[in-house]
């Protein structure tokens, strides 16, 4: 069971636990306490061996294609946190009658993972405290301490311990061992090369073992299977007296940035050696104050609530938000499932620029902008797309991974189990609603940060580029413009036309190109001609601009409803209770197949209800109600994406009871107490789904046409919400409550924003009380 209340003091909210040991549900804690800093996320798995254990270790960036015929992922690396313990010559394992007071905690604040119980024998009792981390303050180190206590009599312990090269992607291997070896008898060392993508990877791990806290000198006995390299020590441990054994391993690339590279990480052991003089607790210090100052200090978010679970869970969400990210290089970005697990095979999808960038465009701008310049490196890739397809411009992928390898999504997905039959995927082909997403990814960080070098060097570019495909992409009928067979965001609807999603963001993503254009016309003549040398964009603007004002929209009818497409409202309707009460997600596939869903008026997840929340100024709210309503019967959020969008939406409508309990669903997706809600990896963009509940929703902060309004509305069990933001390059510090909202520019120019519906200039250094 999870538990959310262990925390006290500073640690009040920041500790997710389980309170007791269950073999079958393993796959759930490895996920929601996995550890890592961006470069690297290694699950949250139990250092013993068990069937249902998954050891994944990720590194960003290093994408493979194991096979022929398979799809590049990132590959499981080396497994080093594991070990083996022989406990007076019998395999120590954890079973519901050997173990008792077991607890599992991950500290959000520091970042580590500790287990404790009581381990019992035939005719012996252990007391076990197992810790770890993974640094934030040195990307690349990760630490273990293991600690032992026999209870009643003396014992014989035999660790085995070091590199495990078996790891694999569910069966499918993408490492080729190169150099296996031990360094001055005490350093394991592999050199392991990814076999399609030629990666250099390079793993050590070192010990450093303790009786009663005085240190051995002890030289291990040097083990070797089929690609395992362990160190084996024999320990006699007497009665009440402690053993612990600390673990040192370093994980390095030769796809490193060169913020993060190493010289020689052939040396890297003697990097690993310098770090092992400091220790278990210094290390873990110096981390603690790193993730501090990248996270808790600068970017925390404290609510004053009468539900201490709305504390814990944005703490959790911001937690997973840096240990995803890959803050520290523009050739990665973050992946369905984060770092955290193999589910979508790190690919990158929407979510970013729709779900996460806001989080970090809001406080972290500089991290927001290494994730939009990942996609203007993959325009190669997007423009290749679109030419394959007979279309002009960037033809964003629906999955990415190495930014310049274009679209990656598998056109194939399993397979039907009567038949044999592969299964097709098709959302690589027609759900293109991404190539706005990205564009809209791109206008909200540049009305949020004015970063004009960046819209010079990158934004201009995308922008004018998925203009390009949207005007090569329409379809003419009717005196009219249209976009046919297409997925939207609600995909239990396939082959399409007219998505009032898709069709909205291609109008609005041509004529923020023709309005772009005009700026630069006007103010930058030079920047764009050696724009216009590169893509031609001077060629095509006027019928950009032309064919946007004639882009089919659907308008509202007489009651006051938008066509999600042009067939949804006319589809078969069916009894969805039992679906919409279901525990898990995805029920109704087990009664209907793809084909048949999609004839009936059903939806996965938010639709019209995503554009309401990224241009929501543009309807009135009886409209969005009406469309509230209508909708959101017929959704069964079976997409982890739904339920914050919709919480959003609710509160902004009036509905704050309904919007708030929304936002506890989708605060509790993966820490909630279903045993395999995650087994594959976190739900990565719902994490940015609970920030927007959050700061959108219930702190009213958003950024309408180009001016950044407040206007909060807290639901009744929150009193106060306070963070920090970024706006046009100032810090602000935002404190909102039901009556009053406190600004203060903690910058060093004034900045103008709309509080409660007045527009008011706060100036450098100062606040202004609304």
């Amino acid at each position: 069971m999870i538990v959310y209340d262990k925390g006290v003091e500073e640690f009040e909210n920041f500790l997710l636990s389980e309170d007791s040991f269950d073999e079958m549900s393993l796959g759930k804690t490895e996920s929601i306490m996995c550890q890592g800093n961006g470069y690297m996320c290694i699950r949250g798995y139990a250092e013993e061996a068990y069937p249902k254990k998954v050891a994944t270790t990720l590194i960003a960036g290093t994408f493979n294609i194991a096979m022929e015929n398979e799809v590049t992922e990132l590959p499981n690396i080396s497994d080093a946190f594991s070990m083996e313990l022989l406990i007076d010559g019998k395999r120590f394992f954890l079973a519901e009658n050997n173990v008792e007071n077991y607890s599992k905690i991950l500290n959000l604040k520091t970042g580590e993972l500790t287990r404790t119980f009581a381990y019992k024998t035939e005719e012996n009792e252990f007391r076990f405290v197992m810790r770890r981390f993974v640094s934030a303050a040195d990307v690349h180190i990760a630490v273990s301490r293991v600690e032992i206590t026999a209870m009643k009599k003396a014992a014989q312990i035999v660790v085995l311990s070091g590199i495990d090269n078996r790891a694999t992607n569910s069966g499918e291997c993408h490492l080729i061992e190169n150099v296996r070896r031990f360094y001055e008898k005490k350093f394991a060392y592999t050199h392991l090369v990814t076999n399609q993508s030629k990666i250099d990877i390079y793993v050590n791990a070192s010990h450093k073992i303790f009786v009663d806290d005085a240190e051995l000198d002890l030289v291990p006995a040097p083990k070797m299977s089929r690609r395992t390299i362990s160190a084996q020590y024999n320990l006699d441990v007497a009665a009440g007296s402690v053993v612990a054994i600390e673990k040192y391993i370093s994980y390095y690339t030769s796809n490193d940035a060169d913020e993060v590279r190493c010289d020689e990480p052939c040396a890297s052991y003697k990097i690993l050696a310098q770090k092992m003089a400091v220790g278990y607790f210094e290390l873990l210090e110096e981390s603690v104050e790193v993730l501090a100052a990248k996270l808790w200090e600068r970017d925390y978010i404290k609510i004053t609530s009468s539900e201490a679970i709305a504390q814990l869970g944005i703490n959790y969400a911001m937690y997973h938000m840096f240990v995803m990210t890959p803050s520290h290089d523009n050739r990665m970005n973050i992946g369905a499932k984060g770092l955290s697990g193999e589910g979508y095979k790190g690919h990158t999808f929407w979510d970013t620029e729709v779900f996460l960038l806001p989080r970090f465009i809001v406080q972290n701008p500089a991290v927001a902008r290494k994730l939009l310049e990942y996609r203007y490196l993959g325009l190669e890739g997007a423009r290749r797309k679109a030419e394959e397809n007979g279309f002009e411009g960037a033809m964003f992928p629906w999955e990415a991974a190495n930014p310049k390898d274009g679209e990656v999504t598998p056109k194939y997905n399993g397979v039907d189990v009567y038949t044999g039959d592969q299964l097709k995927v098709i959302t690589g082909d027609i759900e293109i609603h991404i190539v706005a997403d990205v564009a809209y990814g791109v206008y909200l960080y540049n009305n949020f940060t004015a970063d004009q070098e960046f819209m010079n060097s990158y934004g201009y570019e995308i922008i004018m580029e998925t203009a390009k495909f949207w005007n090569s992409r329409l379809e003419y009928a009717d005196g009219k413009y249209h976009i046919n067979d297409v997925i939207g965001p609600d995909e239990y609807t396939e082959h399409v036309d007219d998505n009032a999603y898709t069709n909205y963001l291609a109008k609005w993503n041509m004529e923020y190109a023709c309005r772009s254009y005009n700026d630069l016309l006007a103010k930058d003549p030079e920047l764009l001609a050696r724009l216009d040398e590169k893509i031609s964009i001077g060629a095509v603007i006027e019928t950009i601009r032309e064919r946007a004002e004639r882009i089919y929209v659907p308008v509202p009818d007489a009651e006051l409803i938008i066509d999600q497409d042009r067939t949804y409202r006319s589809l078969e309707e069916i009894d969805l209770t039992k679906y919409r009460q279901a525990e898990l997600v995805a029920s109704i596939a087990k009664d209907y197949g793809m084909e048949q869903i999609s004839k009936l008026k059903v939806s996965k997840q938010a639709d019209i209800m995503v554009l309401f929340l990224l241009f929501g100024e543009r309807w009135a709210d009886e409209i969005k109600k009406a469309n509230f309503d209508y909708y959101e019967a017929f959704c069964l959020h079976d997409s982890s994406l739904s339920l914050s969008t919709y919480a959003v939406l609710a509160n902004d409508i009036g509905y704050e009871r309904y919007g708030y309990e929304l936002f506890k669903r989708a605060l509790l997706i993966d820490i909630g107490q279903e045993k395999h809600s995650c087994d594959e990896g976190v739900h990565a963009a719902s994490y940015g789904g609970v920030w927007q509940c959050i700061i959108y929703g219930f702190a009213g902060v958003r950024m309408i046409g180009e001016k950044l309004h407040i206007n909060p509305r807290l639901p009744a069990e929150m009193e106060k919400i306070e963070f920090n933001m970024y706006y046009l390059g100032q810090k602000l510090c935002v404190k909102a409550s039901k009556d009053t909202v406190v600004v203060a520019n903690m910058g060093e120019r004034a900045v103008a924003v709309i509080i409660k519906n007045r527009e008011i200039e706060i100036a450098a250094n100062a606040a202004v009380e609304a």
